[in-house]
């Protein structure tokens, strides 16, 4: 309600010959911002006023006169606070749509390249959550398998491209989770 009024305030005293709408919709933010309103740039009014511009003029235009001490100061805002309280609750729709449609997208890859992965491959990456790197020594206990049938398992999985080698040494090298799969860890917790 604040922005709205001061929004119209300001537009109605007009103290500029020029700029006076940017202004006001600059005031509107900052008054938004902190009202706690504020979605660090996610959001802008000047697309509802742009798509909506007729109205945007109509709901301003209230009464008779438009010099602010020729009765405007007195004048009935409701239309224009009702069209401003529907362009806040249209900005922030289209935030919270953007954000869903990336969170699906997001979600949507992640189910994907959880697909890709074998039964053994989904248990290995457990053990990404506790730990960087992991050893043919880590894949040997988990599954209970000879150091070799480790090694092998894991030369496999770094050609899928679901491990990288992050320590090339020979007894003791160590493996790393490849990016993508990195990320499914950390939407999982």
């Amino acid at each position: 309600m604040r922005a709205a009024i001061a929004h119209y305030q300001f537009a109605t005293i007009h103290p500029y010959y020029d700029g006076n709408g940017r202004t006001a919709r600059l005031l509107t933010t900052l008054v938004l911002h902190l009202g706690g309103y504020d979605l660090k740039g996610l959001y802008s009014l000047e697309e509802y006023y742009a798509r909506n511009l007729d109205a945007y003029y109509q709901a301003l235009t209230i009464g008779p006169t438009h010099n602010y001490y020729d009765g405007r100061a007195q004048a009935d805002i409701t239309r224009w606070v009702e069209y401003f309280c529907g362009g806040v609750a249209d900005s922030f729709e289209n935030v919270q749509k953007r954000a869903l449609e990336a969170a699906g997208a997001g979600a949507q890859d992640h189910a994907t390249a959880l697909r890709r992965l074998d039964p053994r491959q989904r248990r290995a990456l457990e053990l990404f959550r506790t730990n960087d790197t992991i050893t043919s020594q880590d894949i040997a206990e988990l599954f209970g398998i000879s150091q070799r049938t480790a090694r092998n398992l894991l030369s496999a999985w770094v050609e899928d491209g679901f491990l990288l080698v992050a320590d090339t040494a020979k007894k003791t090298r160590k493996y790393g989770l490849a990016g993508e799969f990195w990320e499914i860890l950390q939407v999982k917790e």
